[in-house]
């Protein structure tokens, strides 16, 4: 009996006849010998076939094959170290051949296209060998945090895309009428999760989340997707020892299971390779004051303008690139000041200017990771802020009101998965993180 098989277990199966079922990537050859590179999703496989060992039909009809056509072939799985495919090394003799699809005129040819042609096709670009190692390692990223979550015993539970109460500030929403009601999709499932700490301790929410953004940088996208864990009794410095923990996991499991994916990609993983805890912490003022002392030392006036800065403004990307090579690790940058902060932050002791936020900095230019902080927990502090910025009290009812019933101090953070990847793929562009990005400019496919 022949057995149907995926081509990331060919190794398993060597001398055996199977079937394969996918897609032509590519064929070469000419007279009595052809090379059908086929893709079946899990790798990518050399099959080939000699003209005495199939029947005529069969032959002509490889012969004929076009890029992407869908087929299905049988036969002998040989082991060949020159064999090239995802994993490589293994080859298929064909000894039968069906076609189920010829494909005519499939647009995305090896040539070169511009980047607006393959994102008007992406729904066929993501079967190129690149954007398939992408998403594949996306995958694993997302799994790899999950594993991670539940095995240090946090529970998933969903929060609402749709939301009456903004969780930061409104000018980057999506707004929508709830039966003519006001709501907006949701920017973060935090709020929701501080409710859910008081019932299971440890939570984190996984899903989709939108920005209203009118950015055309490589690192925004309007919907991307954020995993939040939010923890009761959590300091900021237990979280920051929390996510040292969990971002190492995360790379550690690409690193070791995705090394085909990253081969595709060219990546070179040095710079991976050292991420463990512990990481580096510096606080919102030493990383102003490190700037500034760029900013004094740099001879280049566009340098000196890009990394210019006074104490109380928020980070920019060439701030945040500059900092992060300061080290060879993630760096974490504590203690941001209140102002550029969201209102629902615990202000420091003594130094109310400031709050017990943080943000984790990637290597490589690759910018802010996680953000998160230490939120308030007390009722009348909560009510003083809630004061200071105007926040309109009937949608958040709910959310003030569990600061009276039972509150305690709690730490919670958001990692976006889209720049995650981007770090770890080495990519320049967010855009091809996400099956079908949504940009300013970009809602097709």
């Amino acid at each position: 009996m022949i057995r149907d098989v995926e081509i990331r277990s060919l190794a398993q199966h060597v001398g055996e006849t199977v079937r394969l079922k996918g897609w032509v990537q590519r064929k070469t050859g000419k007279g009595r010998l052809h090379f059908i590179r086929l893709r079946d999703g899990s790798g990518v496989a050399q099959c080939v076939a000699f003209r005495d060992e199939l029947d005529p039909e069969s032959f002509q009809l490889i012969r004929d094959l076009t890029q992407e056509s869908a087929v299905i072939v049988e036969g002998v799985v040989r082991q060949d170290e020159r064999a090239p495919g995802v994993p490589g090394g293994y080859e298929i003799g064909i000894t039968s051949f069906q076609l189920i699809q010829r494909v005519e005129d499939f647009p995305i040819t090896p040539k070169a296209h511009g980047t607006e042609f393959l994102m008007d096709h992406r729904h066929l670009w993501l079967r190129s060998s690149r954007q398939w190692a992408i998403l594949r390692i996306r995958a694993r990223i997302i799994r790899a945090m999950r594993d991670w979550l539940d095995e240090a015993g946090y529970l998933h539970v969903d929060t609402p895309i749709l939301t009456a109460a903004a969780g930061e500030e409104t000018t980057t929403l999506f707004e929508i009428d709830y039966f003519g009601e006001r709501s907006y999709l949701a920017q973060t499932g935090q709020l929701y999760n501080e409710a859910n700490i008081a019932a299971f301790g440890k939570v984190y929410c996984y899903g989709p989340t939108f920005r209203a953004e009118k950015s055309k940088t490589r690192r925004h996208l309007l919907e991307f997707w954020m995993l939040e864990p939010e923890m009761a009794f959590y300091s900021l410095e237990d979280m920051m020892d929390m996510e040292e923990q969990f971002v190492s996991y995360t790379i550690q499991s690409v690193l070791q299971d995705c090394q085909p994916e990253l081969q595709i990609l060219e990546r070179d993983t040095t710079a991976l390779e050292r991420i463990a805890p512990p990481f580096p912490r510096i606080s919102y003022d030493d990383a102003v004051a490190r700037l500034q002392e760029l900013v004094q030392q740099s001879a280049d006036d566009e340098e000196r303008a890009a990394l210019a800065i006074e104490w109380g403004q928020d980070f920019g990307s060439p701030h945040e690139t500059a900092l992060a090579a300061m080290f060879e690790k993630p760096v974490f940058i504590f203690h941001y000041p209140t102002a550029v902060k969201a209102f629902y932050m615990q202000p420091v002791g003594g130094r109310p200017e400031i709050c017990r936020s943080v943000d984790l900095l990637a290597p490589e230019g690759y910018g802010e990771i996680t953000g998160g902080s230490e939120r308030i927990h007390d009722a009348a502090l909560m009510e003083q802020r809630v004061a200071e910025i105007g926040i309109e009290r009937r949608s958040y009812d709910w959310y003030l009101e569990l600061r009276k019933m039972g509150s305690v101090p709690h730490s919670g953070f958001g990692i976006g998965i889209e720049r995650t990847v981007a770090w770890i793929c080495g990519l320049s562009h967010i855009r091809e993180t996400i099956p079908y990005p949504r940009l300013l400019n970009r809602n097709y496919p």
